[in-house]
């Protein structure tokens, strides 16, 4: 016992400036709150008169709805220019490409004035033989007015950058899992849906959650088509015709910040459920430790409905 070593009593290692900091924070914030309370400028007895306003609640739900309309035709546009380019036909590839290069090099606001503009640029719409008789012919107007004008400009640019997402996602799952499927005899398109894209949401669900967030707030310039019914353009119509602007942007801000700490919380679900097996830690993937490329491909394959009876014993 006498030669028993000494116990080492370990301290933690001081941080007297994480304290000076977190009192400095403290004092900015009290600050801040003290400003937003006591100055009469911001008005927030005008703000509460126009937080349910039916025209403010209207508002939030067309942006809602033109956010859910783009992402929609964002995401399907995305996944076919994504699997096109990353196809073996040329003329397919070379669709997608120009497609991404349109419309990722001009911007959204230029984009929504043209499909604004569309009736000027062709004022009537038919469906026929090329350079043959016409059945039947529509006006231009009435087909796109200014609700489909907005969803298409705000789809068709979303589309162009989810591609890149949705590429960089497939091209992160390994080879060998292509190869494995293949060695299976499943199809190409079987490999795609069942395999490959269950791994990559794990890289595509996080961008596609900040592009989410970010269409929420992209709604505010479909004013260029023009489309007035989204939150923006009226809470700012609203405190024009009261000569009260700030309180009006404050309903409006807060909305906002309402919806994207919604979507915040789901996107981090998602990332949750699509992301399980990929934690070092993880016991799924503690198992497939010392297995082949060919046998990880046969359990994903397994859990992801492919083929419930391979054996993906080592």
């Amino acid at each position: 016992m006498a030669d028993a070593p000494e116990l080492i009593r370990a301290r933690p290692v001081p941080r007297p400036t994480l304290w000076v900091w977190a009192a400095v924070v403290l004092v900015l914030a009290a600050m801040l709150v003290n400003s937003l309370l006591t100055n009469p400028n911001y008005r927030w007895d005008v703000v509460g008169q126009y937080l349910f306003d039916p025209r403010v609640v209207a508002g939030v739900g067309w942006t809602l709805l033109l956010t859910l309309g783009a992402m929609v035709i964002g995401i399907v546009l995305a996944v076919a220019s994504a699997v096109m380019r990353m196809g073996t036909n040329p003329v397919l590839r070379a669709v997608s490409t120009v497609y991404i290069w349109f419309f990722r090099g001009t911007p959204v606001y230029t984009q929504l004035v043209f499909w604004g503009l569309l009736s000027v640029l062709y004022p009537r719409l038919s469906l026929g033989i090329p350079f043959g008789p016409e059945f039947f012919v529509f006006t231009t107007a009435d087909v796109v007015n200014a609700t489909v004008a907005a969803l298409l400009g705000l789809g068709l640019n979303e589309g162009a950058y989810l591609s890149e997402i949705v590429r960089s996602g497939l091209n992160a799952v390994d080879d060998g899992q292509w190869e494995a499927a293949s060695a299976l005899g499943m199809r190409r398109s079987t490999t795609l849906w069942r395999i490959i894209v269950p791994q990559a949401m794990r890289v595509i669900v996080p961008p596609t959650g900040n592009e989410t967030i970010s269409m929420l707030k992209t709604t505010s310039l479909v004013l260029a088509v023009p489309f007035t019914l989204e939150l923006t353009f009226v809470t700012n119509a609203i405190g024009n015709q009261n000569f009260l602007p700030i309180p009006l942007l404050i309903v409006a801000a807060i909305y906002y910040l309402v919806i994207t700490s919604v979507l915040m919380v789901g996107q981090h679900y998602l990332e949750a459920y699509y992301g399980r097996g990929f934690d070092g830690n993880d016991s799924a993937t503690a198992s497939t430790r010392g297995m082949s490329r060919k046998q990880q491909a046969i359990l994903a394959a397994r859990t992801t409905h492919a083929d419930p009876y391979l054996d993906v014993t080592p």
